[in-house]
């Protein structure tokens, strides 16, 4: 792909010219204390955006304090206070939803299509949560024995630690800060260095909107461990979410224990998607289209194994291969471009292994497989065939645009297969036979299920997973709940 063919958005400069190059720490925008840079990749040409603070532990802790300071009078704040300045912010990313949506496709490559459905979704956990602030429930009630009285109360777990990725740079940010701010929790985030500006620029946003100083602090840094594991283990910290692969999650896990933590953890997926025979073959090539190149196929939502019944596998396999192989590649800022470039080149050689490791075993590639050439990480839609089970992109996360499809006969076989994994995030299922759609549902061992649908996230419905795919739920009237503590308070002398 030659670089002088892909277009440039004429605001692209304006849009990265506002947002803000530094640290958010104490309501104060600020420099690295040691001068530290990184740049900021471009990843559909390889070339840097800009450069904003490297954060050293110092920074970090610094941060930490603000968040520690700020807790008190933060918990106090009136719950319809919090809720507003949420809805503010909701209304202020509304009114700047395209200057947004291009600063995420050039810091993260995906087309603004999808930037600008991002953007929209994002908002949208915002206005939820304004409106989930003013819920916060509890309990009073009579002892059984009569002698006394038992109130519950629920109350802000304390100053929370925030890790995103950047596969979703501003929904990520909006489904942890917006529980926090309603619950009247104080934070520390640190977003991916791939995608750093989205989250600068929200910052801002939460500032504008009245959100006061230590409430949320914002660093940016090259090496995740160095700022985070000082936060993670300083008793001052209550609380850990984290979205990101499943390693990573149980080395925070394992770190969160010093302290005992509160931990909710979004991780890995490796999301069957079943079509029985009974099922409306046109509807599934469409969810299918949807679940597997959202994002470019970079979200732990993409369906990353194909299970077709085999009465239906022809038909499907057919129209899925020639709606891939029309998807229209190329930078993201450019005008009807409908995949984009990877994130970065670590992320093209594991597409690009995964791929030639089904291959050589045995798969057949119906269109793409091979890396384009020319600066950019772009890897074309992939469509792959008679996959043997024991190819790695069966078992591990592909994160990319690769559609791997092995087919069935009876749904036993497809349940097993579907349930052949060690992660449990989310699973796609097409039939039209009812009773068999809530066996499958229940039968799945997924926190999620996209049940004639190819789109799950929604942010008035928890999303979750389990086994390793993670732990607690996030969105939802439930969101809140990881972002609170229980208290009984036993009254007497009555």
């Amino acid at each position: 792909m030659n670089a002088d063919d892909q277009p440039h958005h004429p605001r692209e400069n304006t849009v990265l010219d506002g947002v803000p190059r530094g640290l958010l720490i104490d309501g104060t925008w600020q420099s690295a204390t040691a001068q530290r840079t990184f740049d900021v990749e471009d990843p559909s040409t390889t070339t840097p955006l800009c450069a904003v603070p490297d954060a050293t532990a110092d920074d970090a802790l610094q941060a930490l304090d603000a968040a520690d300071r700020a807790q008190p009078s933060w918990a106090a704040h009136p719950p319809r206070q919090r809720g507003e300045i949420l809805r503010r912010a909701f209304e202020t990313i509304t009114s700047r939803h395209e200057d947004l949506s291009l600063l995420m496709t050039l810091e993260m490559g995906k087309p603004l299509a999808e930037s600008r459905a991002e953007v929209t979704y994002a908002a949208e956990f915002f206005r939820w949560f304004a409106e989930e602030a003013v819920r916060i429930d509890g309990d009073y009630a009579v002892s059984p024995n009569g002698s006394g009285r038992m109130l519950i109360t629920r109350q802000p777990v304390g100053p929370s630690l925030m890790v995103t990725p950047w596969n979703f740079p501003m929904a990520m940010g909006t489904r942890k800060i917006g529980p926090a701010v309603a619950a009247g929790c104080t934070m520390v985030i640190k977003p991916a260095h791939q995608t750093p500006l989205t989250m600068l620029a929200l910052g801002e946003i939460l500032t504008e909107a009245g959100l006061p100083p230590g409430v949320l602090n914002i660093i940016t840094a090259r090496h995740a461990d160095e700022v985070m594991r000082p936060l993670i283990t300083d008793p001052r910290a209550r609380k850990l979410t984290f979205t990101g692969s499943t390693p990573v999650g149980r080395t925070l896990i394992e770190q969160s224990a010093r302290q005992v933590l509160k931990t909710s953890m979004e991780l890995g997926g490796n999301a069957p998607f079943l079509v029985f025979d009974d099922a409306d073959v046109d509807a599934a090539v469409d969810g299918a289209m949807l679940a597997k190149m959202r994002n470019i196929g970079e979200a732990c939502t993409a369906a990353n194994r194909f299970y077709l019944h085999r009465d239906i596998a022809e038909e499907f396999t057919d129209k899925l291969t020639r709606r891939m192989r029309a998807l229209r590649l190329g930078r993201g800022a450019g005008d009807n471009v409908e995949v984009g470039p990877l994130i970065d080149a670590a992320q093209l050689d594991k597409v690009t292994e995964l791929v030639d490791d089904a291959v050589q075993q045995g798969a057949r590639v119906l269109t793409g497989g091979k890396a384009e050439s020319g600066p950019g990480y772009y890897y074309p839609p992939t469509v792959l065939t008679d996959v043997p089970p024991n190819a790695r992109l069966t078992s591990e996360e592909v994160f990319g645009p690769v559609a791997p499809i092995s087919t069935f006969t009876e749904e036993d076989e497809a349940i097993t297969a579907a349930n052949n994994t060690e992660f449990g995030l989310v699973s796609y299922a097409y039939t039209r036979d009812m009773p068999r759609a809530l066996r499958i549902s229940e039968a799945l061992q997924t926190g999620m299920v996209g049940l004639n649908q190819g789109v799950v996230s929604n942010a008035a419905a928890p999303f979750g997973g389990v086994k390793q795919s993670g732990i607690g739920r996030e969105g939802g009237k439930i969101g809140i709940d990881e972002y609170l503590e229980t208290k009984y308070i036993a009254v007497g002398g009555l």
